[in-house]
């Protein structure tokens, strides 16, 4: 009995590789699609489309796994949730645990999407299409320049934001901005308090893609 269920759990996960591998090729450079074995959890890694976090086929479980593995009540579905990749890249998530017909979890289907790069042509696209009564109203232009003590409340993902925008101006992504816009990015961040919100500098450095170092040279 046991080399049948074990047989079944094979295909199904063999089932679900397919699943990613099309679903990875639909979405080119933009979502990381992953495979998770997790009838072995230090060597997780079925499958991965769209490399964007740097794991590889045989890496271990992320936390998500670890805990279906201990729970079969776990959540099966768990969407839309913020996430980050090893460089500091801003991604939405969505995971989906997959059970065998005992109920157990032996595998789950993983979507990262990279949103740093749509984040710049979603705020162009707002940008072009903006009237006058738009801009007039509570944007979040005007929201920078209320009073500075509002600042000290901004979390890290608000900064981030506040960085991809400023960066969509020049029409680029934070990283792909050019030393002098950078330098200029930072010192505006600066003048505008951000600096005073803890790990600020850290998370700026990680968004452009430069040392810390160099971000507090850049706002002198």
């Amino acid at each position: 009995m046991t080399g049948v269920v074990s047989g079944a759990d094979e295909h199904l996960i063999g089932e679900a590789e397919k699943i990613a591998v099309a679903l990875g090729r639909m979405f080119p450079g933009l979502c990381e699609v992953v495979l998770h074995d997790l009838r072995d959890p230090r060597h997780a890694i079925r499958a991965i489309e769209n490399n964007l976090s740097g794991r590889r086929v045989g890496d271990s479980a992320t936390e998500l796994g670890l805990a279906r593995i201990a729970d079969p009540d776990y959540p099966s579905v768990i969407q839309n949730y913020p996430n980050r990749f090893p460089d500091g890249r801003p991604a939405k998530s969505t995971s989906i645990g997959i059970k065998n017909q005992a109920g157990e979890y032996v595998a789950a289907l993983c979507l990262n999407l990279d949103v740093s790069v749509l984040s710049p042509v979603t705020l162009a696209l707002s940008n072009l299409v903006a009237t006058d009564t738009d801009t007039d109203t509570d944007t979040d232009t005007e929201r920078r320049e209320e009073p500075l003590e509002t600042l000290r409340d901004r979390t890290a993902r608000e900064l981030r934001r506040t960085v991809e925008e400023l960066a969509a101006e020049r029409a680029a992504t934070p990283r792909s901005l050019s030393r002098e816009d950078k330098k200029a990015l930072v010192r505006r961040l600066h003048r505008d308090g951000y600096f005073d919100s803890r790990d600020a500098a850290q998370t700026i450095a990680d968004l452009l893609g430069v040392s810390r170092a160099t971000v507090y040279n850049y706002s002198k």
